[in-house]
């Protein structure tokens, strides 16, 4: 059973009793239910909605999708009104508070960017920024920082939210960002997140069943030397992920079948024998989201549902029918899947981080509305242009053409690549424009190459707009055109690819890099890191990590020489390739 004095509790005998009182108190049902993390079905603040959200289902904790800082201020405030037992309220911010407002919230960096960067301090200012943000919205429990080692370079679902492939680096990173909130809101508790640790595979575990293959001596040295660090140094929560640790099973349980190899939400000798009895985490352990084909595509919800709170998780994130998982649950527990034992202790973590967190405090369930001016403010927004002065990094120069400048290198043709839109009511990102201005802003002058969905929309659907974006005309007409070609990437996709790659906008485009022999080339990423792989043979390569205005704009300082590279990008950029370093 959890020991509620000892870390990462440090709970006082007063909070213990009102543990104890809060838990004798409730029924069956209202156990079973503080189990379970609800998502908010429909965005908004209504009132009697809400209330009898909250009246019947009796979650232990919520999250909720979208919304304005007033509306979701207000939302949250509901969620406590109408909670018998104070109900943790989650987040999600990697980048900062833009996690948990999209719109409004503040985007610091991406943890790629401040693994790139001198020092921590970007790792401090995302998790400060996440935490002050979140915090004025009535946030009480952060779901970061991501404490994954990039340890391939096809995994995409990591590849930004991780700080890196080494692990003091990322030990360094996770521990700024959680000083950073504890800085901002001390009634806000961290998770580390996706244990056993993803970025090993390829397979993204929201698509596909994923496993880390890390042999037990690989991963204590790597992911688990992350985590035993920050359970040492007092974390709060531990989020596994619909990921599977083949190896380290095999060891803990020897003769386990391959069948009966499971993701860490579900295995016992993961959760319990390594994360509790090994490594001594003390704390709750929360699943990943349960929707997840890590998790559902593995095992039936019946099964599913107990048999990841009777190996060891204290909490189940998000529903699919919560009345259906509710009665899985209760079924599991009449059946001694979950114990007595196994349930009461899980409520006391539970119960145990709520005390923790001083929940029972109106003041810290109820933020005053006057924190919501802090919300996107000049100070966080100047986090993000510092940040990326930090942080934006020259993969490589092989051919020394930086600085660029653009009295000598006026005339730039600007190739814009994004991800591939998948609904007809796509109206572009918005991106492109803000890289012209940046670019005029430096002195070139900008032409903007089409792409075939540019075509499509000018000219309608034709097949002619296929012929044009094959006509890259004659080359010395070209090298009279322009003296630099700028290829601009923002490709990043989410749980739709295992592997996300670059993408031109039709076969055989005029966007492909046949230019770099012709005229000086410069590429940029404005996400992932990976893009070498395809495209090789462009000798001057920028990771800026964001597509923001600010980012932008430091990439193309450094081009031209006003501002000097103090980024450092992970070796994961070169793709494991030699190609890839010319």
């Amino acid at each position: 059973m959890v020991d509620l004095k000892a870390k990462p509790f440090y709970l006082s005998e007063e909070d213990i009793r009102w543990v104890k009182e809060t838990l004798s108190s409730m029924t069956l049902e209202e156990k079973l239910s503080q189990l379970f993390v609800l998502l908010k079905p429909v965005p908004g603040a209504d009132e009697q909605q809400i209330k009898a959200l909250m009246e019947t289902a009796r979650p232990g904790g919520m999250r909720w999708q979208g919304g304005d800082k007033e509306t979701v201020w207000k939302q949250n405030r509901l969620f406590q009104q109408y909670s018998r037992i104070p109900v943790l309220i989650a987040g999600n911010c990697d980048d900062g508070g833009n996690g948990v407002l999209p719109k409004e919230g503040t985007f610091v960096a991406t943890a790629a960017e401040a693994g790139a960067a001198p020092g921590d301090e970007t790792a401090y200012r995302i998790g400060y920024v996440a935490g002050r943000e979140a915090a004025a919205i009535g946030v009480n429990w952060m779901f970061n920082p991501v404490a994954d080692v990039y340890r391939n370079w096809r995994n995409t679902i990591v590849n930004t939210r991780s700080f890196g492939s080494d692990p003091d680096r990322v030990i360094e990173c996770v521990r700024a960002y959680i000083r950073g909130i504890r800085d901002a809101a001390p009634h806000m508790a961290c998770t580390c997140k996706h244990f056993p640790g993803d970025g090993w595979d390829e397979l993204d575990p929201h698509i596909s069943p994923a496993h880390n293959e890390a042999s037990p001596e690989e991963w204590f040295a790597s992911y688990g030397k992350v985590y035993q660090t920050m359970i040492d140094e007092g974390l709060e929560a531990v989020m596994t992920g619909q990921i599977s640790l083949p190896a380290m099973s095999r060891k803990l349980r020897p003769g386990l079948k391959d069948t009966e190899i499971l993701p860490a939400s579900l295995a016992p000798e993961l959760l319990q024998d390594l994360l509790r009895d090994q490594m001594g985490f003390n704390g709750v352990i929360i699943s990943d989201a349960s929707h997840m084909i890590g998790m559902s595509g593995v095992m039936s919800r019946r099964e599913a549902v107990p048999r990841c709170i009777a190996a060891g998780c204290d909490m189940f994130l998000f529903t699919n029918d919560t009345q259906e998982d509710l009665a899985y649950l209760r079924e599991g527990y009449e059946q001694g899947i979950v114990t007595e034992e196994r349930l009461e202790d899980a409520l006391r973590r539970v119960l145990g981080l709520k005390a923790r967190l001083k929940l029972r405090e109106e003041a810290v369930r109820f933020p005053d509305h006057s924190l919501l001016e802090e919300v996107g403010c000049e100070e966080f927004r100047q986090y993000t242009a510092e940040a990326a002065e930090a942080g934006v990094s020259l993969v490589k120069d092989t051919r020394n053409l930086l600085p660029l400048h653009p009295s000598e290198r006026k005339n730039a043709l600007l190739i814009y690549v994004r991800s591939t839109p998948n609904s007809k009511a796509d109206q572009g990102d918005g991106i492109r424009p803000l890289i012209t201005e940046e670019l005029e802003r430096a002195g070139f002058t900008v032409t903007q190459c089409p792409s075939f969905y540019d075509l499509e929309v000018e000219n309608g659907v034709h097949p002619m707009n296929f012929v044009r974006m094959m006509q890259m005309g004659p080359r010395e007409e070209f090298r009279k055109k322009y003296d630099v070609v700028f290829v601009f990437i923002n490709v990043k996709g989410y749980a739709q690819r295992n592997v996300e790659r670059l993408s031109w906008s039709s076969g055989h485009s005029m966007e492909m890099p046949w230019y770099t022999e012709e005229v000086p080339t410069v590429g940029v990423s404005l996400n992932y890191t990976n893009h070498l792989v395809d495209c090789a043979n462009i000798h001057t390569f920028i990771n800026a990590y964001g597509p923001c205005r600010e980012n932008i704009r430091a990439a193309v300082e450094k081009i031209t020489g006003k501002s000097p590279f103090r980024g450092r990008a992970d070796e994961t950029v070169f793709c494991g390739r030699w190609d890839t370093r010319l």
